[in-house]
């Protein structure tokens, strides 16, 4: 028997990774996906239609294919292999012609259409209604009104737009996973320690004779915002901007540019005028143009502000006897040499004070006050030695199994993020979720985080507690399942609490000493909270717009020209870059997720600055009533009723951008 697809009969049903091996992953989706035609089969023999024979019937059809995806998915991005990362091409067109299968089934898309028909008389909860209208919805969505050459093409073009996704992730892992930069003894000089160490670490790991630096951002920020040799600095720098567009086999330019063109075709097929209108229908902003009046309306304060930090950065720069503008690669230097002395906060004091250890201990410490959650530490074989896992609990009862992986290797693409290796539902018996964070710390002995760091670690915990708590019947609607411009609030939300000023009393205790870190060392952190928010800003609306305008209209032939054309238009300050260019913009071509919803951090941003408000009118970061309304109405809801009821049954109202401004230090600009 495949070790996949037997039973998993280990603590808490986790997946038997001491057993797994690569060659056990080709013939266990083959069987998953024998077994859930069979089961869609089924389904449609059957000659009544009720909800339970059709949509729950649907809901459990696929549960191998869930349970074996589940483990690949997340071993692929987190320790990928050569074997992996050809399974995953291999994997892409197969699974895209499986979806669409199932969604091109007339028979089964019959089923659910009579439902939707039959839906008031059908005497359903208000959950199984919501649940019919978004499997309706997928179905219509994915092409099933189409037929003939035009239900061909789609399932062509879905199923090239995988392989182009699972191409454009690899290109750019290739490229991060082979550049290295290293550096003499003497190219340490003004470095902190811990970027020191982490250089060293990172030259272990890369074979090389001496300290290096990666394009890891916890390794490659700290080196742009510290080194003095400017030369070294800009090598860096742009080798970071060249990640996909090196020219050879992982550059990513084409295959942005037939990405873009496919998805166009793909919203024309399905009868809509632009691929950002297709994508947005679903999601809370609904049109381009909500989404363009959003950022436009924090892009001009933005703007204003980091033109007038770049000309104050700039005149540090003549200072120091360099002539000529400032330019990307001095901007993070020059930066924190002013936020040193203008707010005596210097990274390199504050960082001993936000160990890995002391941030998970804070992180978890805030999950007991707000919702009663106990983590207990779980000594079981994961899939790399770096992983750990904890059992999670509340009152004695096992709600779920945590999975934190968190430093960076060459096998782990870049960035952070979360997921599920199996989600929560009440269909089919309670399956408690396994839910996994995934980060890109430097390694260190102890490892210490940038407070950027940390405000990750807690961002990817709201994500995690989001999965967790999740309390519905049906896995299409479990923990994160909802829209793409909602799914960020608990995630921004939870980082709010990292700068409760108790948490950091009680948990940012020096490595070495244990010492708290100091009263006024904390004032300083909170009251420069704010700064260089104009570079942040404008880093990241840059990104969304030209996300947006990519998909808006017409699919551009060369999009490295409309991305210059856009930021032109804009006025892009001189001295930043998009934070993340199209050839190694992964939200947006590594998979349909963010594309045309980059835009949904700040959406969220909105949602999550007037949420926390909520706790600060109760008067305590912790009040039991306010988190009892964020569980029950946010947390634990997914995605059982549109996001603007929950967030309204939660708050009482939407918010306005005002908050956003306000946390940004925007607001005066207005």
């Amino acid at each position: 028997m495949n070790v996949l697809l037997g039973a998993w009969d280990g603590e808490f049903g986790l997946p038997p990774f001491a057993v797994i091996e690569d060659a056990d992953f080709a013939p266990a989706f083959d069987a998953a996906l024998a077994e859930a035609r069979a089961n869609i089969a089924a389904i449609t023999a059957q000659a009544e239609v009720t909800f339970a024979n059709t949509i729950e019937a649907m809901e459990l059809a696929e549960g191998a294919l869930d349970r074996v995806g589940g483990v690949f998915y997340n071993l692929a991005g987190a320790d990928s292999t050569a074997a992996r990362e050809a399974l995953q091409m291999e994997l892409a067109p197969k699974m895209s012609a499986f979806a669409s299968e199932v969604t091109n089934n007339a028979a089964l898309f019959g089923r659910v259409e009579d439902l939707w028909q039959r839906r008031d008389g059908l005497g359903l909860s208000a959950e199984q209604l919501r649940v019919l209208t978004l499997y309706r919805q997928m179905f219509v969505r994915s092409g099933a009104l189409l037929a003939g050459d035009e239900a061909a093409r789609l399932t062509a073009v879905k199923s090239r737009l995988a392989v182009l996704g699972t191409t454009f992730s690899q290109n750019l892992l290739a490229d991060e996973r082979s550049w290295f930069m290293e550096l003499a003894e003497a190219d340490l000089e003004g470095l902190p320690d811990f970027v020191v160490a982490s250089a060293r670490a990172a030259g272990l790991e890369k074979g090389a004779s001496g300290p290096v630096v990666t394009l890891s951002r916890s390794l490659i920020v700290p080196f742009l915002q510290f080194s003095p040799r400017r030369a070294l600095r800009q090598k860096a720098y742009e080798a970071w901007g060249l990640r996909g567009a090196n020219g050879g086999a992982t550059d990513n330019r084409a295959v942005a540019a037939e990405i873009l063109a496919l998805r166009a075709e793909r919203a024309a097929l399905l009868g809509y005028a632009s691929f950002a209108d297709y994508k947005l229908e679903p999601e809370m902003a609904k049109t381009p143009a909500a989404v363009r009046d959003l950022l436009m309306r924090v892009w001009a304060p933005a703007k204003a502000k980091a033109l007038e930090d770049a000309a104050v950065l700039e005149a540090r720069l003549h200072a120091d006897g360099i002539a000529g503008p400032l330019e990307p690669w001095d901007w993070r230097y020059y930066s924190e040499k002013r936020r040193v002395a203008e707010h005596d906060l210097d990274e390199a004091v504050l960082k001993p004070y936000l160990g890995l250890e002391a941030m998970l201990a804070a992180q978890f410490d805030c999950a007991n006050r707000l919702f009663g959650l106990e983590f207990r530490a779980l000594d079981i074989p994961l899939y790399h030695a770096d992983a750990r896992a904890w059992e999670v609990t509340r009152n004695g009862v096992h709600i779920a199994v945590f999975i934190g992986d968190y430093f960076a290797r060459g096998s782990k693409r870049s960035g952070a993020w979360c997921s599920a290796m199996r989600s929560q539902r009440k269909l089919g018996g309670d399956q408690r979720p396994i839910v996994v964070n995934v980060c890109n710390f430097a390694k260190g002995d102890p490892a210490l985080l940038s407070y950027d760091d940390a405000r990750t670690l807690f961002h990817e915990f709201g994500h995690a507690l989001h999965q967790m708590l999740s309390n519905v019947t049906y896995g299409f609607i479990s923990g994160t399942s909802v829209a793409r411009d909602f799914v960020e609030l608990p995630s921004q939300l939870y980082e709010h609490w990292m700068e409760v000023p108790e948490v950091l009393e009680k948990h940012a205790r020096h490595w070495q000493t244990g010492a708290a870190m100091p009263a006024d060392l904390i004032k300083r952190l909170l009251d420069a909270g704010t700064y260089d928010q104009g570079f942040s800003t404008v880093e990241f609306i840059s990104s969304a717009l030209v996300d947006l305008a990519f998909h808006e209209g017409a699919a551009p032939a060369d999009p490295m020209q409309k991305q210059a054309e856009v930021l032109e238009a804009l006025g892009m300050p001189r001295a930043i870059r998009m934070r993340h260019a199209t050839p190694h913009f992964a939200h947006i071509f590594s998979g349909d997720g963010y594309s045309s919803g980059y835009y949904s951090y700040m959406w969220s941003e909105v949602m999550d600055a007037d949420a926390f408000a909520a706790f600060e009118e109760a008067g305590d970061a912790f009040d039991p009533a306010t988190a009892a309304r964020l569980e029950q109405f946010i947390l634990s809801a997914g995605g059982s009723e549109e996001p603007d009821v929950l967030y309204t049954k939660f708050r009482g109202r939407m918010p306005g951008v005002e908050p956003l401004l306000k946390g940004r230090g925007l607001l005066e600009e207005v």
